[in-house]
C-alpha cells in the first residue's frame, strides 16, 4: 500500500509493519512468541495474521510515532531476496501448497520483470530474488547470533569414503564435526594417475574411482543429516603445471556447484591431500587448515617433486597446520611458526569395545588360536611383509590373521597353513574381529613415511585391551609401558612370544582407560576451537 493518505487515518487492518508495535499481554499469552522461521522479514506479518485468527484486532494509529533510522531491505539484494521468498512461504503456510505455488509464480514473474527493466544496478536485488526463488528451501536458516562463530566445513580427504576404511582421521573428524556443523567431504582427488609398473592394481583403482564418482553427492549417514560426501571427477594431470591448473578448474567448479547447492558460504577448508591446494587457493574461505597427517611426498607412487612443492605452498599459506606427528611438526617449525598445532589422533571409544565370543565373526572363530592379528590396509609401502613371513615361519604354533585390503601380492603366504588373510572387512565389524586376537601387531617398514606417522590403530588396539607389539617409530615413545616395541625382526618375534606368554603390559581395563580421553569428538572440538576462534597470524 503506497497511497500516503491511507497512513493518516486511524483504523483496523489485517496487518501492518514498521519499526515498532505493541501487543497486549492477552494476545501474547494466546499466540506465544514470534515464529522465527520468518526472521528477518514477515515475522510480524505472520504474528498479526495469526492474532486475527484468534479474534484480536490490529489497530493502526498514525499519531503514534517512532523514529526508525532505516534498514537495508531496499538496498541489500540478500535481504530483499529473503523478504521475497518469505512472502511465498507465508502464503503457503496459511493457504496451502496450491496457493503457495500460485504465489511463487506471481512473485517470480514480478521479480523477473523488474530484473529486466531496472537495469544492472537497481535490478541486482531482483536478480538475487530470482536466484533464491529458483532454489528456495522450505524454510530459511534460523538466525545464528548466538552461534556467530560457527563455520561450515569442506574437507579434501586423502581417501575415498566409498572404498577406503572409514576409520581414517579425515572421516572421523568430519563425522564428529557434522554433529553440530554442516560438512562436505570431498573424496580423494589423487596424487597421480595409476600407471603400470609404478602402481599396483591399476585397473581396479581406476574402476573404483569411476564407481565413486558415479555416486555424485550423498548423505551416507542417516543419523548425520549435515554430513555430505561428494566424489568430483578429476583429470589425473599433476606433473604439467598447465594441465594441473586445468584439473584444478574442473574440480573447483564441481565443488563450488555442490557448495552453492548446500548453501555453504565461506566455509573452512580442511586439506589433507596436497593436490587440493590448486583447487582451494582462489576460493573465498573462513580459514584454510592443512591437516598434515603424513608427508605425502614420500608416497612411492607420487610425483615427489610436484607433491613436495604443493606441500610447501600449503605450509606457507594455511591459517592453521595440524600435525599428528610431533617429529614432523618439529621438522617444519621454521616454516609454520605459531600456526602449527599438534592434534593427536582420536579413537572411536564407543565403537572399539571388546565383544563377547558370541559376536566374534565365524571366519575368525574357525581359525585356531593363539591368534596374532593385524587389521588395516596392507600397503606395500608401509607394511614389512618380510617380517610377516618370519612371524609365520618362526611361530608355527600361532595363527597369523591379516584383515584388510592389500596392494601387495598375498600369494606369497599361501604356502603357510598358519597365515589367514581375511581381506577387507567393514568398519562396523573390526572391533569384533579384534576381540578375537590374542596379540595385535604393527609390523611397519623403517622408512620416512612411517617415521613421521601416528597410526590410528594403535589407540584402537589399546581400546580393546589387547597386548600390542610394534616395530619402532617416533610417536611410539608416548606409549612406553603399554606397548612392546622392537628395533629388528628378531626382537619383534620375541616380543610376540612374551605377549602370548605374559599378556599385555597392563591390564586390559587400564589400557582402555589410557585412551578414553582421546575420543574423536574431543579431537573435533579442539579443531573447531582453533578454526573458529583463530589466533592472529604474525
Amino acid at each position: 500500500v503506497v497511497d500516503p493518505a491511507r497512513y493518516r487515518v486511524t483504523g483496523t487492518t489485517d496487518w501492518a509493519t514498521g519499526a515498532a508495535w505493541l501487543a497486549s499481554r492477552d494476545c501474547l499469552d494466546a499466540l506465544g512468541p514470534l515464529d522465527e522461521r520468518y526472521f528477518l522479514y514477515s515475522e510480524e506479518t505472520e504474528f498479526m495474521l495469526r492474532a486475527g485468527d484468534k479474534g484480536f484486532a490490529v489497530v493502526f494509529e498514525p499519531e503514534a510515532v517512532a523514529v526508525h533510522l532505516g534498514g537495508e531491505q531496499s538496498t541489500s539484494p540478500s535481504l530483499w531476496a529473503l523478504a521475497t521468498t518469505n512472502r511465498v512461504r507465508l502464503r503457503r503456510e496459511r493457504a496451502g501448497r496450491r496457493a503457495g505455488v500460485t504465489m511463487w509464480l506471481a512473485v517470480t514473474l514480478n521479480e523477473a520483470i523488474r530484473a529486466v527493466t531496472r537495469g544492472k544496478g537497481p535490478g541486482a536485488k531482483h536478480r538475487k530474488s530470482l536466484w533464491e526463488l529458483t532454489r528456495m528451501r522450505r524454510w530459511p536458516a534460523l538466525p545464528r547470533d548466538a552461534d556467530a562463530e560457527k563455520a561450515d566445513y569442506v574437507c579434501f580427504a586423502a581417501q575415498d569414503w566409498w572404498y577406503h576404511n572409514q576409520a581414517h582421521s579425515d572421516f572421523q573428524l568430519m563425522r564428529s564435526i557434522a554433529k553440530d556443523r554442516r560438512v562436505l567431504l570431498v573424496n580423494s582427488i589423487g596424487m597421480r594417475m595409476p600407471t603400470p609398473g609404478r602402481s599396483s592394481q591399476v585397473a581396479g583403482k581406476i574402476l573404483r574411482k569411476l564407481r565413486s564418482v558415479a555416486k555424485l553427492v550423498r548423505r551416507p549417514l542417516p543419523e548425520l543429516p549435515n554430513f555430505y560426501v561428494m566424489s568430483p571427477l578429476p583429470l589425473p594431470f599433476y606433473g604439467s603445471p598447465f594441465l594441473r591448473k586445468v584439473n584444478a578448474v574442473v574440480i573447483r567448479a564441481q565443488v563450488r556447484a555442490v557448495s552453492a547447492f548446500l548453501r555453504l558460504e565461506r566455509p573452512a577448508y580442511v586439506v589433507t591431500i596436497p593436490t587440493a591446494w590448486d583447487v582451494v587457493e582462489p576460493l573465498p574461505r573462513r580459514a584454510l587448515v592443512f591437516n598434515r597427517s603424513d608427508r605425502h611426498s614420500e608416497f612411492p607412487e607420487s610425483d615427489r617433486e610436484t607433491i613436495e612443492a604443493l606441500e610447501g605452498r600449503l605450509l606457507r599459506n594455511s591459517d592453521l597446520i595440524t600435525y599428528v606427528s610431533q617429529m614432523l611438526l618439529d621438522d617444519e617449525r621454521e616454516q609454520t611458526g605459531d600456526r602449527a598445532h599438534f592434534l593427536d589422533h582420536g579413537v572411536d571409544i564407543e565403537h572399539f569395545q571388546t565383544r563377547p565370543e558370541a559376536e566374534i565373526p565365524a571366519d575368525l572363530l574357525a581359525i585356531p588360536g593363539p591368534r596374532v592379528g593385524f587389521f588395516g590396509a596392507l600397503d606395500d609401502f608401509v607394511v614389512d611383509f618380510d617380517l610377516l613371513e618370519r612371524v609365520a615361519v618362526e611361530l608355527p604354533e600361532a595363527s597369523l590373521v591379516l584383515i584388510g585390503s592389500a596392494t601387495y601380492d598375498m600369494e606369497r603366504f599361501e604356502k603357510y597353513d598358519n597365515v589367514h588373510w581375511l581381506g577387507f572387512q567393514p568398519y562396523e565389524t573390526i572391533p569384533a574381529y579384534g576381540s578375537g586376537f590374542d596379540v595385535a601387531i604393527m609390523p611397519w617398514l623403517d622408512n620416512e613415511w612411517i617415521r613421521h606417522s601416528n597410526p590410528i590403530k594403535l589407540k584402537e588396539y589399546l581400546a580393546l585391551g589387547l597386548p600390542v607389539v610394534s616395530t619402532d617409530f617416533a610417536e611410539l615413545t608416548k606409549y612406553t609401558g603399554r606397548v612392546r616395541s622392537a628395533g629388528d625382526h628378531a626382537g619383534f618375534i620375541d616380543a610376540i612370544r612374551r605377549s602370548l606368554d605374559e599378556g599385555p603390559l597392563q591390564t586390559p581395563e587400564r589400557l582402555r582407560d589410557s585412551v578414553t580421553e582421546f575420543s574423536w569428538q574431543s579431537r573435533a572440538a579442539e579443531l573447531m576451537s582453533l578454526v573458529e576462534r583463530p589466533a592472529p597470524r604474525g
